[in-house]
């Protein structure tokens, strides 16, 4: 054989041992890049329109703002987080349905319930079905956890409590009588519940109870007969639309009690930009408030500020504490299998942008803490507690004929 036979044999052997190699490198490596997981996938439904549309909306943009925090800081088990959601228009059985979907259809991996507690109660029933831990965002009546459920964690304080503070402090100011109107369903219920309670306990007298339609408008025939009970404090459980309604009309029929005290409604910006000046010296009780010290609080605000225009109100920490929650129960189980998932959801004590988690074993939250704010000159302002107030609360009202 020639030399420059030997060569071209050399070189073949060469190309081909190259060309065996790198087959073999493709062939190991094709595999594993397929494998590469997708993204953690959270299921939620929000209410993008009908009555809930306002604090709805905030929720998903906090489940949102919470995930690309947690994606641009790393990744969840290795894995990036996407939120999956669907519009329950507000509706508790359409809720319920599309949980079915995210859990038989697109199979997330985590749940955030929806808002509201009549819609909580229909998505809890899904997730209990399928033994899929759920984490409840914006929902606070105390009977979702009075069924047995294994798989629903709040972390919103009970409904029941939600007044307590406030009531505590008008008996400390010599408010006797109240009056209490709540809409019909299961929030305002439980708050009207822990109102009646409150008041036996601080000998105060209710001496107006009132429930009406959740799409009631006109509330000038209702106020007018509360005004005849001669009222130290309004408290309502009221959604957004009924707390501007409820105000308009005490202006209408010139119902000025020492204080007005409303649920939901003063805790949003579009309170006061339907009210105005009127929103002045109305009251709100509320889950967060930046004002209140809590984890994060100003950094989120700025942040949030940033994206949207306007600073957060209590429902966009739901959604991010909620988020957060799931985080935390995931990290510490560091799987995704739902009985190690829900095993945390019971054990674990943590601080989340919304404040203490800290459940019993029904799931129900013990750990929250309630907040009270006041309009004043076109602000929302933390009053209460004392110790973290930004403004003292101002008692009484200031009657209507006098601004």
């Amino acid at each position: 054989m020639s030399t420059g036979n030997c060569i071209a044999g050399f070189f073949r052997t060469i190309w081909l041992i190259i060309a065996t190699s790198l087959a073999m490198l493709y062939m190991t490596a094709t595999p594993a890049a397929e494998q590469v997981p997708g993204p953690i996938r959270v299921g939620m439904t929000v209410s993008l329109t009908g009555e809930y549309e306002t604090p709805g909306k905030d929720e998903l943009f906090g489940a949102q703002m919470w995930a690309s925090d947690l994606n641009g800081r790393g990744a969840l088990l290795g894995r990036k987080v996407e939120i999956v959601y669907y519009d329950d228009k507000s509706d508790a059985a359409t809720s319920a349905r599309l949980y079915e979907r995210l859990i038989n259809e697109d199979k997330v991996d985590l749940l955030l319930g929806p808002y509201s507690s009549d819609l909580t109660m229909a998505a809890s029933t899904v997730a209990e079905n399928h033994n899929f831990p759920m984490v409840a965002t914006g929902a606070a009546d105390g009977r979702i956890w009075a069924r047995g459920y294994k798989n629903i964690f709040g972390i919103d304080a009970p409904a029941r409590e939600y007044m307590k503070l406030l009531v505590d402090s008008a008996a400390g100011a010599g408010l006797k009588r109240i009056a209490l109107i709540y809409a019909d369903s299961d929030f305002p219920r439980g708050v009207a519940e822990g109102v009646r309670d409150l008041a036996a306990s601080n000998n105060m007298e209710v001496v107006f109870d009132r429930e009406y339609s959740q799409d009631r408008t006109d509330f000038s025939a209702m106020l007018q007969q509360m005004k005849a009970s001669k009222p130290d404090l309004l408290v309502g459980g009221t959604y957004l639309d009924d707390s501007i309604a409820i105000v308009r009309a005490a202006k209408q029929v010139q119902l000025s009690p020492k204080a007005i005290v409303l649920t939901v409604g003063p805790s949003l910006k579009e309170f006061g930009n339907a009210l105005g000046s009127d929103a002045d010296g109305v009251l709100g009780v509320v889950s967060w408030i930046r004002s209140a010290h809590l984890p994060m609080a100003r950094d989120f605000s700025y942040r949030y500020k940033q994206k949207h225009g306007h600073n957060p109100g209590a429902h966009v920490a739901y959604g991010y504490g909620g988020g957060q929650v799931l985080e935390a129960a995931v990290r510490l189980a560091n799987t995704l299998d739902k009985d190690a998932v829900r095993q945390q959801l019971v054990d674990m004590k943590f601080r989340s942008l919304l404040g203490r988690y800290d459940v019993d074993e029904t799931g129900k939250q013990m750990g929250k803490s309630i907040y009270v704010l006041q309009w004043q000159n076109g602000r929302r302002l933390l009053v209460l507690p004392r110790l973290m107030r930004e403004s003292p609360i101002e008692y009484p009202f200031k009657p209507w004929s006098e601004r």
